[in-house]
Formats: structure tokens, C-alpha cells, sequence
């Protein structure tokens, strides 16, 4: 599941936009102004941000401009502004793409897609995930280790997925237990530590992917060889 933010300030466009990614499997959060918008994304990780441009408190620029400070989230602007410029503008914040309202939603799902495998950068044609000697299975739940199987319980297999398809980012102890434990966590985020020694147990040589970011959470990245 992939999370988004749509920020828009028209509600009835947040409500299509929201009804519509939902059915296609998409966690869906709205913010009616820049404001909020990095409200929430303060409070989360986003796999993409729907940025509407002409937004009060704060326009779409600016808040992309936020973005683009902390990290790499991929940025779809919405508007109907067709000026050249506007656009010019809008690839000058680093947005990934600007779509012009009014738009297909199938065409705009299209985009999302393109840019969230872009972004990933890992997964290949055949469902797995790779990242500097680790590779996943994700159809036969299988993880391989510089070439060797390596076996995994359930949760910590997920876990490890969770953190590959995040790599880069780093995810609080509640982010990880939401996506990963989902109504299974009971608030018990000691859970997220024991399953994460575990799996640097299981990843060996490897286990210096996951770094402990003090006080917030963790983060994966990859390890050479150089490195391990």
C-alpha cells in the first residue's frame, strides 16, 4: 500500500481524487492548505504528494520547496494554470510532474505509477526487490544474501520488505508498526525492536543496512562492500 498526500483546496476534489486512489489500494491523507500540508508531513511518510499549486497560507510552490529541503518524496502538481512559465516553474522546484486540471483520473493513476516504480528503483519485472547484495522475492517470500537463501519468520520478512521498498527514509517506530504490524501492534513498539534484531541477525553481514536513527526510529541503506 502506498501512501498519499493530496493537497488541494477544493473539497470536492480532494473527495474524487481520495475515492479514487482508495479503490485502487492507495492510503489516502488530504490538506485543504500548504499549511497543512506540511502538517501532515510532518507527521508521516508519503510515498507521493499530489500538490495543488494555487493553495491559500502557503501555494504549491513553496510547499514543494519545503519538500525538496528534507528529502526526495516524489511531487505531482494540479492546476489549472496552463502557463508556460507556471510549468517552468514547477520542474524548477524539482516536481516530478504537473498535470492540468480538468484531468483522467486513470491518466493521472498512470502517472503515479510510473513514478512511484521510478522512485523504488529496485523492483524489477519479475516482483523482486534488490538492494546492494539483498535480494526479495516477494512472490515466493523468498530472501537471498549475497547469493545464499536466507530463511525469515513471517513479520520479520515484512519487515525487511517495509524497510527496501522505504530505503533511504527514515520511519518512526509508529510508521513501522501501522504498515507493518497494522491492527496487530496493540501500541507495543518494543515489538518493532526485537523483530529488527532478529533480522540483522538473519542479514549477517548485511545488518549494517538498518541505521538507528536516536530518538526517532530507523532508516535502511544500502551497504557495499567496502562497507560491510
Amino acid at each position: 500500500m502506498y501512501n498519499l498526500l493530496v493537497a488541494e483546496d477544493e473539497p470536492k476534489m480532494r473527495i474524487i481524487i481520495r475515492d479514487y486512489f482508495e479503490k485502487k489500494g492507495f492510503a489516502v491523507w488530504e490538506a485543504a492548505d500548504g499549511v497543512e500540508a506540511l502538517k501532515r508531513l510532518g507527521e508521516r511518510t508519503f510515498d507521493l504528494v499530489l500538490l495543488d499549486v494555487m493553495m491559500p497560507e502557503l501555494d504549491g510552490f513553496a510547499v514543494c520547496k519545503a519538500i525538496r529541503r528534507k528529502g526526495d518524496t516524489p511531487v505531482i502538481f494540479l492546476t489549472a494554470r496552463m502557463a508556460e512559465e507556471d510549468q517552468l516553474r514547477g520542474f524548477q522546484v524539482k516536481a516530478d510532474d504537473y498535470v492540468t486540471k480538468p484531468f483522467s483520473l486513470p491518466v493521472l493513476h498512470a502517472k503515479i505509477c510510473a513514478i512511484l516504480e521510478r522512485s523504488r528503483g529496485m523492483i524489477s519485472d519479475s516482483g523482486k526487490l534488490r538492494s546492494g547484495g539483498i535480494e526479495i522475492d516477494l512472490r515466493a517470500r523468498e530472501v537471498t544474501v549475497d547469493g545464499e537463501k536466507t530463511a525469515m519468520p513471517p513479520k520479520v520478512f515484512d519487515l525487511l520488505v517495509y524497510f527496501m521498498e522505504n530505503k533511504n527514509r527514515i520511519l518512526t517506530r509508529e510508521q513501522i508498526l501501522d504498515q507493518v504490524w497494522g491492527e496487530d501492534a496493540f501500541c507495543y513498539d518494543r515489538a518493532v525492536d526485537t523483530t529488527i534484531k532478529k533480522l540483522r541477525q538473519a542479514l549477517g553481514r548485511r545488518a549494517g543496512c538498518i541505521r538507528t536513527i536516536v530518538k526517532v526510529g530507523y532508516k535502511f541503506q544500502e551497504v557495499t562492500d567496502e562497507q560491510k
